[in-house]
C-alpha cells in the first residue's frame, strides 16, 4: 500500500519543523515538501501533486486563503486548515477558505507543557490528514454563482402545498455549500431558515456572523424560546455545542446527548421540525460524512414535507446525503447549483402555521 504524500505550508519555523516531525513518524504518511509562504505552497502543489496539504492561513507573500483558492481553483487538493481560532480576522479566513473548498480545520496546537494534550492532538492532526487525503475533491473557483437549471423551471410542489418553514444540514464541505445555497435563493425568499452545520469549537464561535456578511440575508445564532415565525427570511444558525429543535413554533436548544457523536445534530433538527410544522416544512441534506440527517429528513418526509438531496457529484463528502437517499427520505436530488433556486420557488404559507 503506497504512503499518503503530504506537503505542510508554515511560515514558523518553529510549527512547521514539529508538524514535519510529527508527520515522518507516522509510517502511513510521506512528507514530499515544506513551504514557508502561500505562493511557495502552489508551486510546491502544482509540482508534487500531493495526496494532502496542511494550510497555515496567515504567511507572508501570499497568505493560505489566497493559496487554497488558487489551488482548488487550478489543480484541486484535499486541503487541511491549521489555524489559531483566538483571532476573529484569522476565523474568517479560515470559513473563507472551507468556502474555497478546503476540506476540514484543526486549531493549532500551542504548547502548554500538557503531554496528555500534545499527544491528543497530535493524534487528531494525523487522522485528519489521513482522512482528507481520501477524498475527493474538485474544482472550486472561490465566489462562483451558477445559473438557474432550465430544468427547475417547474414549481416543486402543487399550488395546495404550503410551507412555513425550511430546514437545512450539513457537516464536511458545508461551509461552501451552504453558502452557494444562501446565495442561489431570491431576494424574496421569506421562509425562516433554521441551519445545522457540524463545525468543531473553537471555530464555530464566529461562523454566523462570517455567514452574514457573505450574503444578503440576515444569519445569527439562535436563542432560546425565540419564535421560528419572527426569523422570516433570515438564516438561523444552532450555536456550537448546542442541538436546535422547535417545540410549539419557538426554537428549543439544548445539551442532551450527542447523536451520531454530534452537537449539535441534523436529525434533532429535522425531527422537530416534522413533528411541528408536519407538511408546512421543507429541508435540505447537504454535503456531509456519516448518516446525521438522513433519518430526520424521512421524518419530514414521512409528515407530507418537501425533503431535498443535495447529489453525489456535487458533494465534497457523500455520505449524509448518500444515507438519506438509501433511505427514501429525498422527494428531490439536486446539484447544489439546484437547491437553492428549487427551495426559493417553494409556495410560502402564512407565517406561524403549523401542522
Amino acid at each position: 500500500m503506497s504512503r499518503i504524500k503530504v506537503v505542510i505550508a508554515e511560515d514558523s519555523l518553529t510549527v512547521r519543523k514539529r508538524l514535519v516531525e510529527i508527520v515522518e513518524a507516522d509510517p502511513d504518511l510521506d512528507l514530499v515538501g515544506e513551504a514557508a509562504d502561500g505562493k511557495e505552497a502552489i508551486e510546491l502543489c502544482r509540482r508534487l501533486r500531493p495526496d494532502v496539504m496542511s494550510m497555515d492561513m496567515m504567511m507572508p507573500l501570499m497568505t493560505g486563503l489566497a493559496a487554497t483558492e488558487y489551488i482548488m481553483a487550478h489543480f484541486p487538493t484535499p486541503i487541511v486548515v491549521v489555524s489559531a481560532s483566538i483571532n476573529r480576522g484569522e476565523l474568517y479566513r479560515t470559513y473563507d477558505a472551507l468556502a474555497a473548498g478546503a476540506v476540514d480545520v484543526v486549531e493549532k496546537f500551542v504548547g502548554d507543557d500538557n503531554e496528555e494534550a500534545e499527544k491528543a492532538w497530535e493524534s487528531n492532526y494525523l487522522a485528519t490528514l489521513k482522512l482528507v487525503s481520501r477524498i475527493r475533491v474538485i474544482t472550486h473557483p472561490r465566489g462562483r454563482l451558477t445559473t438557474i437549471p432550465q430544468a427547475l423551471s417547474a414549481t416543486p410542489a402543487t399550488a395546495e402545498q404550503k410551507y412555513s418553514v425550511a430546514a437545512i444540514g450539513a457537516s464536511t464541505g458545508g461551509p461552501g455549500a451552504i453558502l452557494d445555497v444562501l446565495n442561489g435563493l431570491p431576494d424574496s425568499f421569506s421562509l425562516p431558515i433554521l441551519f445545522v452545520l457540524h463545525i468543531s469549537e473553537p471555530f464555530g464561535t464566529a461562523f454566523a456572523d462570517w455567514l452574514d456578511s457573505q450574503t444578503g440575508r440576515r444569519v445569527s445564532y439562535a436563542k432560546e424560546g425565540d419564535l421560528v415565525s419572527a426569523a422570516a427570511g433570515k438564516v438561523v444558525m444552532a450555536p456550537p455545542g448546542q442541538h436546535l429543535g422547535v417545540r410549539d413554533g419557538r426554537l428549543r436548544l439544548s445539551l442532551e446527548a450527542e447523536r451520531h457523536s454530534c452537537r449539535p445534530s441534523v436529525d434533532v433538527l429535522f425531527e422537530s421540525i416534522a413533528r411541528d410544522y408536519g407538511p408546512a416544512a421543507c429541508a435540505a441534506l447537504l454535503t456531509g460524512m456519516g448518516r446525521d440527517g438522513a433519518a430526520g429528513l424521512l421524518k419530514i418526509r414521512q409528515a407530507g414535507g418537501l425533503t431535498v438531496a443535495q447529489d453525489e457529484a456535487s458533494s465534497v463528502i457523500y455520505g449524509m446525503p448518500r444515507e438519506a437517499a438509501l433511505l427514501g427520505a429525498a422527494t428531490h436530488i439536486l446539484s447544489l447549483s439546484e437547491i437553492g433556486p428549487f427551495l426559493g420557488r417553494v409556495p410560502a404559507s402564512p407565517m406561524g402555521q403549523r401542522r
